[in-house]
């Protein structure tokens, strides 16, 4: 299978490249292709003529986002627009990641893939877009929702992830405030990229939710990561209201992977058991690159 890989660069795409390593696949980072540029989008797809597209570009700069609507918009939702335009055209399937963002938090239990969507924020509802245009343009694809990723690579863009903001602030022997009103699951980047290659070769196209199991918040995240280092650094909890952040976020954004579960893959970890793996390869000097 000849398959394209589209932000190869980020946490999600280096483990994409791990798990994919063998679909002869061509690895397209940001300086490589720009999304926002339609004719260069469609000359990079027909040239290479892929069997699959895996998009994990995005602006997910999440505050920012309501600065720079507009970007979001160009790069979350037009961009994808056009890639799902092109990839009709060549007749390639296409994976496409997209946020738990898109609810707004309000029902207190995990959000299956009927559940209405709901977007608080300008990131959010162009991504909320960027799936509308996914599931216009095409009916064999793959639109996958995930949430809290982390993995070895960083995060393109976001000065790393948050296990590893958690412990370099830890490390510079920092006070840290972390919110305890905004419950998620925390999701491996390296579980979800297996995962993905696993559905793929299911053939069963359709909207997924795709995270590790069990929920949290942000705070009692960072104290897992902080116990399972042995740091025991100021830890605070606070308030969504006091980090005072310009864009909304949704106070509960669990989901529920019942589409991954109809096809017996919902198999992932525990968040805590993913956690605890990710410091383990951390330690191993495991790189994605």
């Amino acid at each position: 299978m000849r398959t394209l890989l589209i932000g190869a660069d980020g946490q999600l795409g280096s483990e994409l490249r791990q798990a994919f390593g063998n679909h002869d696949l061509i690895p397209l980072t940001h300086a490589d292709l720009e999304l926002t540029n339609p004719v260069q989008v469609r000359e990079t797809l027909i040239k290479h003529r892929p069997n699959l597209i895996l998009n994990t570009a995005a602006y997910h700069r999440v505050d920012e986002c309501e600065d720079y609507a507009e970007r979001a918009f160009a790069v979350n939702a037009t961009a994808v627009r056009d890639l799902a335009i092109v990839a009709k055209e060549i007749g390639a399937p296409l994976v496409h990641f997209s946020t738990d963002y898109v609810f707004d938090g309000r029902q207190l239990s995990p959000y299956r893939e009927v559940d209405r969507p709901g977007p608080l924020s300008a990131y959010a509802t162009s991504k909320l877009a960027g799936e509308y245009f996914v599931q216009a343009a095409l009916e064999r694809y793959y639109l996958i929702r995930t949430c809290g990723l982390y993995g070895m690579a960083g995060s393109r863009g976001k000065a790393g992830n948050f296990v590893e903001t958690i412990l370099r602030l830890a490390a510079d022997g920092r006070e840290i405030r972390v919110v305890g009103d905004q419950i998620v699951t925390p999701t491996s980047a390296k579980e979800l990229a297996c995962k993905v290659r696993q559905l793929v070769e299911t053939g069963a196209y359709g909207l997924y939710h795709i995270t590790n199991n069990g929920e949290c918040s942000w705070y009692q995240f960072a104290q897992a990561i902080l116990e399972l280092s042995g740091v025991r650094p100021h830890l605070i909890e606070t308030t969504s209201a006091a980090y005072a952040a310009r864009a909304a976020r949704p106070a509960y954004s669990v989901l529920d992977n019942a589409n991954l579960r109809s096809l017996d893959l919902d198999d992932l970890s525990d968040w805590r058991d993913a956690l605890e793996a990710y410091l383990k390869d951390r330690a191993s000097g495991r790189s994605s690159s």
